[in-house]
Protein backbone atom coordinates (compact mmCIF):
# COMPACT_ATOMS: atom_id res chain seq x y z
CA UNK A 1 0.00 0.00 0.00
CA UNK A 2 1.41 3.43 -0.88
CA UNK A 3 2.39 5.50 2.12
CA UNK A 4 0.15 8.72 1.30
CA UNK A 5 0.20 11.52 3.42
CA UNK A 6 -1.57 14.75 3.67
CA UNK A 7 0.21 17.73 4.14
CA UNK A 8 -0.83 19.86 7.19
CA UNK A 9 2.52 21.29 8.92
CA UNK A 10 4.35 23.37 6.33
CA UNK A 11 7.63 23.14 8.86
CA UNK A 12 7.63 19.92 8.87
CA UNK A 13 11.29 19.00 7.89
CA UNK A 14 11.07 16.87 5.61
CA UNK A 15 9.52 19.20 3.47
CA UNK A 16 12.39 21.62 3.35
CA UNK A 17 13.38 19.64 0.02
CA UNK A 18 10.75 21.01 -1.75
CA UNK A 19 9.99 24.24 -0.48
CA UNK A 20 12.94 25.93 1.34
CA UNK A 21 16.87 24.23 0.38
CA UNK A 22 18.43 25.40 -2.61
CA UNK A 23 19.93 23.72 -5.54
CA UNK A 24 23.19 23.79 -3.52
CA UNK A 25 21.55 22.78 -0.29
CA UNK A 26 20.44 19.76 -1.65
CA UNK A 27 23.26 19.09 -4.02
CA UNK A 28 25.40 18.82 -0.50
CA UNK A 29 22.42 17.46 1.31
CA UNK A 30 24.12 14.19 1.99
CA UNK A 31 27.54 14.95 2.09
CA UNK A 32 30.13 13.58 2.03
CA UNK A 33 28.55 11.22 0.63
CA UNK A 34 26.07 12.16 -3.12
CA UNK A 35 23.16 14.59 -2.75
CA UNK A 36 19.61 15.34 -3.53
CA UNK A 37 17.87 16.57 -7.12
CA UNK A 38 14.73 17.18 -7.49
CA UNK A 39 13.01 15.68 -10.62
CA UNK A 40 9.42 17.24 -11.83
CA UNK A 41 6.57 15.88 -13.77
CA UNK A 42 5.96 11.99 -14.55
CA UNK A 43 7.17 11.34 -17.81
CA UNK A 44 10.65 12.57 -16.52
CA UNK A 45 10.58 11.01 -12.88
CA UNK A 46 9.77 7.86 -14.64
CA UNK A 47 13.30 8.48 -17.01
CA UNK A 48 14.93 8.60 -13.62
CA UNK A 49 13.46 5.25 -12.07
CA UNK A 50 14.36 3.82 -15.45
CA UNK A 51 18.17 5.05 -14.98
CA UNK A 52 18.32 3.42 -11.67
CA UNK A 53 18.43 6.74 -9.58
CA UNK A 54 16.52 5.84 -6.24
CA UNK A 55 13.40 8.09 -4.76
CA UNK A 56 12.93 9.62 -1.44
CA UNK A 57 9.21 11.04 -1.59
CA UNK A 58 7.30 12.05 -3.77
CA UNK A 59 5.16 15.76 -3.73
CA UNK A 60 1.93 15.53 -5.48
CA UNK A 61 -1.96 17.65 -5.95
CA UNK A 62 -4.32 14.40 -4.37
CA UNK A 63 -5.72 13.88 -7.63
CA UNK A 64 -2.48 13.12 -8.98
CA UNK A 65 -2.97 9.99 -6.92
CA UNK A 66 -5.26 7.60 -9.00
CA UNK A 67 -4.08 9.72 -12.82
CA UNK A 68 -0.54 11.27 -13.43
CA UNK A 69 1.80 9.62 -10.70
CA UNK A 70 -0.70 6.04 -10.28
CA UNK A 71 2.41 4.39 -11.98
CA UNK A 72 4.91 6.04 -10.55
CA UNK A 73 3.82 5.61 -7.02
CA UNK A 74 3.48 1.70 -8.11
CA UNK A 75 7.06 1.66 -8.68
CA UNK A 76 7.93 3.16 -5.93
CA UNK A 77 5.28 1.62 -2.71
CA UNK A 78 7.98 2.44 0.41
CA UNK A 79 8.79 6.07 0.12
CA UNK A 80 6.23 8.37 1.32
CA UNK A 81 3.72 10.42 -0.78
CA UNK A 82 2.89 13.78 0.09
CA UNK A 83 -0.48 15.16 -0.85
CA UNK A 84 -2.62 18.26 -0.65
CA UNK A 85 -4.81 20.52 -3.12
CA UNK A 86 -3.55 22.56 -5.49
CA UNK A 87 -3.46 25.59 -3.81
CA UNK A 88 -1.96 24.83 -0.69
CA UNK A 89 0.91 23.24 -2.22
CA UNK A 90 1.29 26.23 -4.30
CA UNK A 91 1.94 28.20 -1.12
CA UNK A 92 4.30 25.15 -0.04
CA UNK A 93 6.77 25.32 -3.20
CA UNK A 94 6.40 28.78 -3.58
CA UNK A 95 5.56 28.31 -7.65
CA UNK A 96 2.64 26.57 -9.70
CA UNK A 97 2.70 22.55 -9.91
CA UNK A 98 1.79 22.76 -13.75
CA UNK A 99 3.21 19.65 -14.10
CA UNK A 100 1.60 18.14 -11.05
CA UNK A 101 4.23 15.96 -9.64
CA UNK A 102 7.39 16.33 -7.67
CA UNK A 103 10.08 13.32 -6.52
CA UNK A 104 13.16 13.86 -4.15
CA UNK A 105 16.23 11.27 -5.65
CA UNK A 106 19.27 10.64 -4.70
CA UNK A 107 22.35 11.48 -6.84
CA UNK A 108 24.29 8.61 -8.03
CA UNK A 109 28.30 8.63 -7.83
CA UNK A 110 29.40 10.28 -10.97
CA UNK A 111 31.65 8.31 -13.62
CA UNK A 112 35.22 7.99 -14.68
CA UNK A 113 35.87 9.80 -17.56
CA UNK A 114 38.02 6.85 -19.17
CA UNK A 115 35.58 4.54 -18.36
CA UNK A 116 32.67 6.46 -19.58
CA UNK A 117 34.31 7.03 -22.96
CA UNK A 118 35.69 3.07 -23.57
CA UNK A 119 32.56 2.80 -26.09
CA UNK A 120 32.31 6.56 -27.35
CA UNK A 121 32.83 7.54 -30.72
CA UNK A 122 30.91 11.16 -30.28
CA UNK A 123 31.25 12.84 -27.35
CA UNK A 124 30.12 16.68 -26.34
CA UNK A 125 31.87 18.80 -23.97
CA UNK A 126 30.67 21.75 -22.39
CA UNK A 127 33.42 24.17 -21.70
CA UNK A 128 32.32 26.57 -18.88
CA UNK A 129 28.58 27.06 -19.85
CA UNK A 130 26.71 28.28 -16.72
CA UNK A 131 22.79 28.87 -17.72
CA UNK A 132 20.91 25.51 -16.24
CA UNK A 133 18.44 26.27 -19.64
CA UNK A 134 21.27 25.53 -22.22
CA UNK A 135 22.69 23.12 -20.55
CA UNK A 136 19.47 21.22 -20.26
CA UNK A 137 18.93 21.92 -23.96
CA UNK A 138 22.05 20.86 -24.98
CA UNK A 139 21.41 17.41 -23.23
CA UNK A 140 18.09 16.76 -25.44
CA UNK A 141 20.07 17.47 -28.37
CA UNK A 142 22.91 15.43 -27.36
CA UNK A 143 20.59 12.58 -26.61
CA UNK A 144 19.00 13.40 -29.87
CA UNK A 145 20.83 13.55 -32.33
CA UNK A 146 23.51 10.84 -31.62
CA UNK A 147 25.67 12.29 -29.32
CA UNK A 148 27.13 9.41 -26.83
CA UNK A 149 27.82 11.29 -23.87
CA UNK A 150 28.27 14.73 -22.48
CA UNK A 151 31.52 16.05 -20.56
CA UNK A 152 31.70 19.05 -18.24
CA UNK A 153 34.14 21.34 -17.04
CA UNK A 154 33.77 21.97 -12.95
CA UNK A 155 31.85 25.61 -13.73
CA UNK A 156 29.21 24.88 -16.00
CA UNK A 157 25.63 24.46 -14.57
CA UNK A 158 24.92 21.38 -13.06
CA UNK A 159 22.62 18.81 -15.30
CA UNK A 160 20.61 17.54 -12.26
CA UNK A 161 19.60 21.28 -10.93
CA UNK A 162 15.69 21.38 -11.80
CA UNK A 163 15.96 23.79 -14.25
CA UNK A 164 18.44 21.89 -16.52
CA UNK A 165 16.44 18.28 -15.90
CA UNK A 166 13.58 19.93 -16.85
CA UNK A 167 14.49 21.45 -20.04
CA UNK A 168 16.11 18.24 -21.11
CA UNK A 169 12.76 16.37 -20.65
CA UNK A 170 14.45 14.21 -18.71
CA UNK A 171 17.28 12.91 -21.21
CA UNK A 172 19.75 14.11 -18.73
CA UNK A 173 19.07 10.40 -17.54
CA UNK A 174 19.33 9.04 -20.82
CA UNK A 175 23.15 9.93 -22.31
CA UNK A 176 25.62 9.22 -19.73
CA UNK A 177 27.84 12.48 -18.28
CA UNK A 178 30.15 13.13 -16.26
CA UNK A 179 32.97 16.23 -15.17
CA UNK A 180 36.35 16.91 -15.29
CA UNK A 181 37.66 16.54 -11.81
CA UNK A 182 39.49 19.84 -11.36
CA UNK A 183 42.47 17.94 -8.92
CA UNK A 184 42.49 14.48 -10.79
CA UNK A 185 42.02 15.61 -14.61
CA UNK A 186 41.92 19.69 -15.29
CA UNK A 187 40.63 20.84 -17.93
CA UNK A 188 41.90 21.60 -20.92
CA UNK A 189 45.71 19.93 -20.28
CA UNK A 190 44.93 16.73 -18.87
CA UNK A 191 41.85 16.54 -20.18
CA UNK A 192 42.60 16.77 -23.88
CA UNK A 193 45.55 14.67 -22.92
CA UNK A 194 43.25 11.82 -22.23
CA UNK A 195 40.74 12.23 -24.85
CA UNK A 196 43.84 12.07 -27.45
CA UNK A 197 45.47 8.85 -25.66
CA UNK A 198 41.80 7.43 -26.18
CA UNK A 199 41.96 8.39 -30.05
CA UNK A 200 39.98 11.14 -29.88
CA UNK A 201 40.37 14.34 -32.56
CA UNK A 202 38.41 17.98 -30.99
CA UNK A 203 36.71 20.05 -32.53
CA UNK A 204 36.41 23.33 -31.22
CA UNK A 205 33.12 25.70 -32.15
CA UNK A 206 34.43 29.15 -32.75
CA UNK A 207 34.34 31.98 -34.93
CA UNK A 208 38.19 32.08 -36.41
CA UNK A 209 39.73 32.89 -39.68
CA UNK A 210 40.89 28.98 -39.90
CA UNK A 211 37.45 27.39 -39.15
CA UNK A 212 36.43 24.71 -41.53
CA UNK A 213 33.16 24.55 -42.30
CA UNK A 214 30.70 22.09 -40.31
CA UNK A 215 30.20 19.51 -43.38
CA UNK A 216 33.92 19.31 -43.69
CA UNK A 217 34.81 16.10 -44.77
CA UNK A 218 37.59 14.98 -43.17
CA UNK A 219 35.96 16.47 -40.11
CA UNK A 220 32.92 14.26 -40.56
CA UNK A 221 35.05 11.27 -41.29
CA UNK A 222 36.56 11.16 -38.05
CA UNK A 223 36.20 8.00 -36.46
CA UNK A 224 36.48 9.05 -32.93
CA UNK A 225 35.26 12.99 -32.47
CA UNK A 226 34.89 15.34 -29.63
CA UNK A 227 32.59 18.52 -30.21
CA UNK A 228 33.80 21.23 -27.69
CA UNK A 229 31.74 23.84 -27.26
CA UNK A 230 31.86 27.23 -25.16
CA UNK A 231 30.08 29.36 -22.92
CA UNK A 232 27.60 31.87 -23.38
CA UNK A 233 28.92 35.30 -24.62
CA UNK A 234 32.84 34.40 -24.47
CA UNK A 235 32.84 31.20 -25.93
CA UNK A 236 35.79 28.94 -25.71
CA UNK A 237 38.89 30.05 -24.52
CA UNK A 238 41.98 30.62 -26.71
CA UNK A 239 43.74 27.95 -24.52
CA UNK A 240 41.23 25.46 -25.53
CA UNK A 241 41.07 26.37 -29.30
CA UNK A 242 44.42 25.72 -29.53
CA UNK A 243 44.92 22.53 -28.10
CA UNK A 244 42.29 21.24 -30.49
CA UNK A 245 42.52 19.71 -33.27
CA UNK A 246 39.88 21.60 -35.23
CA UNK A 247 38.52 24.83 -35.19
CA UNK A 248 34.77 24.28 -36.79
CA UNK A 249 32.36 26.93 -37.29
CA UNK A 250 28.47 26.97 -38.57
CA UNK A 251 28.15 29.09 -41.75
CA UNK A 252 25.90 32.12 -41.39
CA UNK A 253 23.53 34.32 -43.46
CA UNK A 254 21.88 37.59 -43.63
CA UNK A 255 25.22 39.07 -41.07
CA UNK A 256 24.28 37.02 -38.18
CA UNK A 257 27.70 36.13 -36.64
CA UNK A 258 26.73 33.24 -34.28
CA UNK A 259 23.61 31.08 -32.39
CA UNK A 260 22.75 30.70 -28.94
CA UNK A 261 25.04 27.80 -28.00
CA UNK A 262 22.61 25.47 -27.00
CA UNK A 263 21.05 26.37 -31.63
CA UNK A 264 24.98 25.53 -32.41
CA UNK A 265 25.35 22.22 -30.29
CA UNK A 266 21.99 21.07 -32.30
CA UNK A 267 23.01 21.82 -35.96
CA UNK A 268 26.76 20.63 -34.96
CA UNK A 269 25.15 17.61 -32.96
CA UNK A 270 22.88 16.41 -35.94
CA UNK A 271 25.98 17.31 -38.94
CA UNK A 272 28.42 15.75 -36.91
CA UNK A 273 26.70 12.60 -35.23
CA UNK A 274 26.07 11.29 -38.49
CA UNK A 275 27.30 7.76 -38.31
Amino acid sequence: MPNIITITDFSAPELAVYSSLTEAQLHHYYEPEEGIFIAESPKVIERALDAGYVPISLLLERKHIEGQAKEIIARCPDIPVYTAEFDVLTKLTGFQLTRGVLCAMRRKKLPDIAEVCKEARRIAILENVMNPTNVGAIFRSAAALGMDLVLLTPACSDPLYRRSIRVSMGTVFQIPWTFFDEKICPWPTEGMKLLKNMGFKTAAMALRDDAVKINDPALMAEEKLAIVLGTEGDGLAPATIADCDYTVCIPMSHQVDSLNVAAASAVAFWQLGKQ
